[in-house]
């Protein structure tokens, strides 16, 4: 399709989001703002913080005016929490911003797209002002913030089905609390003004139907982009510190024992198989990568593994999971799980649980497999039915280039953004 104009210009976007390279909201963001700007659209992010040396990018206020916002905004949740530190970062609550509505970038552009916003770098107050520039604001949701009062991860909690209250990560367990009076601010404003919502999953948007805030609200799916054409289906150099197996089961996070990940359950599911199944055991090695905060987290494990550390250089990581015949994410919730969609880029199959956005990616059976939630017995059956598979592995890569690639991804908001700028061809 050919790419959206204004006036005979190029289609411009301000795409707002915390950062361009630091977390994985930000890094996608990044991506979709490149697939843009390849497709043709002068495609610029407005961050809190940058980190990439990339011109289209530009912070949105001095570092003063930052590092205030954002300890006033900590300060807030802190007085309402009693100062514990527990579970300050797993809320927001959008109290201060910038003035991101004064941006050139911002006032110059057709449409405006939201991404990963908090932390100090929107307010509510300050969507309302972008509001009133009189354009189309599309708002990408990485996590539930959107559909929830503060929280990014409900997790088993159904209060934002109504209206909050006894928050989870707040203490005091008051109807009244902070969740009630933001889910409430919230939803003042979503009735004043039009934002078309993108949920990166299916999954996602499902939560959003059920939620008070977002269930009478337009709700797209899009994914994420991923630079799929540049993982390997197969390998093309060794890596020095890889013990020889004749498999390899890889498993990667940020930080690997981030509760969310659920490394206990992958842990439970490959003693079993090493119980169980000692001829796998035998003939494969599980492969981490990624931060461990507990240096004894691994510990438990009977499974031959290695864990790698932290990987910084990108080719080593697609060597990897060219390497690998099974990518694992045992994660208690995800949004949609990138090192999934990875490993299947390089040929390699998933095993999940599927609370998330997984059934996006897999196809149980097909081309991965995904368990029942929690039982390990039947992560571990997924493993084997992994191993046991000779998949076509460049069929694998190219379903999940034409799903997830970067420029198919950018042909979808194109496409919305032609519809909301009344430039459909229907």
């Amino acid at each position: 399709m050919s790419h959206p104009q204004q006036s005979g210009r190029p289609l411009k976007v301000a795409i707002i989001c915390h950062s361009d390279l630091l977390g994985g909201a930000s890094i996608v963001t990044y991506r979709l703002m490149a697939a843009l700007r390849d497709a043709g659209v002068d495609a610029r992010m407005v961050v809190f913080n940058k980190y990439s040396e990339d011109p289209s990018v530009e912070e949105g206020a001095s570092r003063l005016l930052r590092g205030t916002v954002f300890f006033y905004e900590r300060l807030g949740i802190a007085l309402r929490n009693g100062f514990s530190r527990k579970n300050l970062f797993k809320v927001s609550t959008a109290s201060t911003g910038l003035p991101v509505h004064n941006h050139p970038w911002v006032k110059e552009a057709d449409v405006i797209l939201l991404s990963w916003i908090n932390q100090g770098l929107l307010s509510l107050r300050g969507i309302e002002r972008l509001s009133r520039l009189g354009k189309p604001i599309v708002w990408t949701m990485h996590d539930m913030w959107c559909l929830t009062g503060i929280c990014h991860h409900a997790r088993e909690c159904r209060a934002y089905f109504n209206e909050c209250g006894h928050c989870q990560f707040l203490t005091g367990g008051s109807s009244n609390d902070l969740s009630r009076s933001v889910f409430l601010k919230k939803q003042k404003l979503f009735d004043r003004i039009p934002i078309t919502f993108v949920a990166v999953s299916n999954w996602l948007a499902g939560c959003s139907s059920k939620s008070r805030l977002l269930g009478n609200r337009d709700v797209r799916v899009i994914p994420n982009a991923f630079p799929i054409d540049s993982f390997f289906t197969h390998p093309t150099t060794r890596i020095e510190r890889l013990v020889e197996a004749e498999n390899y089961i890889l498993m990667g996070a940020a930080r690997l024992d981030d509760p969310i990940k659920g490394l206990p359950a992958a842990i439970e599911a490959l003693n079993y198989l090493f119980d169980n199944r000692p001829d796998i055991a035998k003939r494969s090695q599980v492969v981490f990568f990624g931060a461990l905060g507990d240096s004894n987290a691994l510990a438990g494990l009977r499974f031959p593994f290695q864990h790698l550390g932290t990987i910084n250089d990108p080719n080593t990581l697609r060597q990897l999971y060219a390497r690998s015949k099974v990518v694992l994410s045992s994660s208690l919730y995800e949004t949609l799980p990138g090192t999934l969609i990875e490993g299947l880029a390089s040929g390699a199959l998933p095993v999940s649980f599927g609370r998330g956005g997984q059934a996006d990616i897999i196809d149980h059976k097909v081309n991965g497999y995904i368990a029942e939630y929690g039982n390990h017995v039947d992560f571990a059956r997924g493993i084997v039915w992994a191993i046991e598979s000779n998949p076509d592995r460049e069929a694998l890569h190219e379903d999940i280039r034409r799903r997830f690639s970067a420029s198919a991804v950018a042909s979808r908001y194109l496409d919305l953004f032609d519809e909301l700028l009344g430039n459909s061809s229907d």
